[in-house]
């Protein structure tokens, strides 16, 4: 990857970009505050420039968010008060409190409360947030599926059924032969407006199995706007894996 760098006011804002392809330019700020382009072979170097500063301003903004972040980011969950856990597009504050009986998570006026008979005991705080977790996950899915798969039906697209895993290199998949969409895991960090851009997307795949003009037509026309819900995705959401 090449090494670049713009000035930005009084300040220098530094950036790599890598040469594949891919139909548009785009832009991607890692948890590490890391600015990366990915652009094609054949777009010129002063575009790009171009490019990164118009994003100047909102660069700006999301290193500064992730400067906020970092101190509280961790490698692995310890799951004690204080922790921060990013849930459909928002910072909650772990809570952990003894449980006088029920053992339970849930999320209230910006914290997200896990009650725990052992608060010492990790392996099932652990077990209790990874629950909760997928709990809401699922629900979240299947409420997007529900609202966007009416979208699709009349192209004679049956119902997928829906699943979920932890993924690395990816959102969501289409899994044609088995009528299954995979959502990661990791989208319930998201905005519901950015899960929704997943599963249509994954929902169109079951028409075009590719990334023809055909599928694009077909996403344009059902959602105009969902280059930025990718923006947000690919350089807002915090994902830890």
């Amino acid at each position: 990857m090449e090494k670049h760098q713009i000035a930005y006011g009084n300040k220098k804002i530094d950036f790599v970009i890598e040469r594949k392809k891919v139909k548009n330019v785009n832009l991607n700020i890692k948890p590490d505050m890391t600015v990366a382009v990915s652009a094609a072979e054949n777009v010129p170097l002063d575009f790009i420039y171009d490019f990164v500063k118009g994003k100047a301003s909102w660069i700006s903004k999301q290193v500064k968010h992730f400067e906020d972040v970092q101190p509280y980011k961790q490698s692995e969950r310890e799951y004690v008060s204080g922790e921060s856990i990013k849930y459909l597009g928002k910072q909650y504050r772990l809570r952990v409190k003894p449980a006088e009986d029920e053992e339970i998570v849930k999320y209230y006026r910006g914290f997200i409360y896990l009650f725990v008979k052992d608060t010492n005991d990790y392996s099932r705080k652990s077990k209790l947030m990874e629950n909760w977790y997928r709990k809401k996950a699922h629900l979240a899915f299947e409420e997007s599926l529900d609202k966007l798969y009416p979208l699709v039906q009349k192209y004679g697209i049956e119902r997928p059924s829906m699943d979920m895993r932890v993924m690395k290199a990816r959102w969501g998949s289409a899994l044609v032969d088995s009528n299954t969409i995979l959502l990661n895991l990791d989208l319930l960090k998201a905005p519901k407006h950015c899960i929704d851009y997943v599963v249509l997307h994954e929902l169109i795949h079951f028409k075009y199995n590719d990334h023809s003009d055909g599928f694009y037509k077909m996403l344009y026309s059902l959602m105009p706007d969902w280059e930025k819900r990718k923006d947000i995705l690919d350089g807002e959401i915090v994902r830890e894996l």
